[in-house]
């Protein structure tokens, strides 16, 4: 299937989004001004944060401090439902562990440290390096080490993008970014909705789907060449039974030692490199 064919062309350039350090300003007791560092995935505070709404930034999640609903509160909600951004209520505690002791006014925002990408902008690199769509998927993954991990892979293996669900799933975060040594920059991320409609919309493009379970075959008996959408499941449930009946095919990864699983950033790394190799191989 040609996968180029599914669809008409659209011209899509990626800009590069880089993470900037966030600083905060407080009186110290001289009333003279001091800086005061967060960390880089949070915005604190209801001006900073409605900005952060209205503006380009990606907000995975919205946090607000238990009875605070009201004013401009009330606006900041409704701006971030209109944009479908994960809501939690949490105690004021909670929010004043998080900041350092700066003032939050009850309402504080993650954010990623670089901009999230559409799913059609992932299929278009892959046109524009007259490549066939190379993208893995992560059902559920929930740890940003093995997220961070898989994305320095991903980039080393010539994954054109990575797929992530909006909801129970690890997004994009500083820690993400540092344990990417920096491949978070070059590897695109989308953030998806219903996960079994994505891989049907893939299948109409023409990608094969492939899982990583147990139950699957050698992974090195497997045809990973051509158009891939190869799936990779979370820690401990691995990929979930409505996803796997989507699949075109399950692989796995042979072992013979006493331990008979393998971290998800490890396991996603062998079968991204098999594909390369595959592919080089193809070529």
């Amino acid at each position: 299937m040609d996968y180029r064919n599914k669809q008409d062309k659209r011209s899509a350039a990626l800009k590069e989004h880089k993470g900037s350090k966030v600083e905060y300003m407080k009186k110290n007791k001289a009333g003279e001004s001091a800086s005061l560092d967060l960390p880089e995935d949070l915005v604190v505070g209801r001006n900073a944060v409605m900005e952060a709404l209205k503006g380009t930034r990606s907000v995975n999640k919205l946090m607000i401090a238990n009875g605070n609903n009201e004013g401009s509160i009330k606006e900041i909600i409704a701006v971030a439902k209109e944009k479908h951004i994960n809501i939690q209520f949490v105690e004021k505690s909670k929010l004043d562990n998080m900041v350092r002791g700066i003032r939050h006014q009850g309402v504080v925002a993650q954010v990623a440290p670089v901009a999230y990408v559409e799913l059609e902008d992932i299929l278009q690199i892959a046109r524009d390096k007259n490549e066939p769509p190379f993208i893995v998927l992560l059902d559920e993954l929930e740890d940003p080490h093995n997220l961070g991990a898989i994305l320095r892979s991903a980039d080393a293996a010539g994954v054109h993008g990575v797929l992530i669900p909006k909801r129970r799933s690890c997004p994009l975060s500083a820690t993400v970014a540092k344990t990417s040594a920096g491949a978070v920059e070059y590897v695109p991320v989308a953030r998806i909705g219903n996960v079994v409609q994505t891989i049907r919309q893939l299948k109409d493009e023409g990608l094969w789907v492939a899982a990583a379970d147990m139950d699957g075959t050698d992974y090195y008996e497997a045809d990973l060449t051509g158009a891939l959408l190869l799936i990779i499941g979370s820690e401990g449930h691995g990929v979930g039974r409505l996803v796997k009946e989507q699949c075109d095919f399950v692989v796995k990864i042979p072992m013979v030692g006493k331990i008979n699983s393998l971290n998800a950033s490890v396991a996603g790394s062998i079968l991204m490199f098999e594909a390369m190799k595959q592919r080089g191989k193809q070529g």
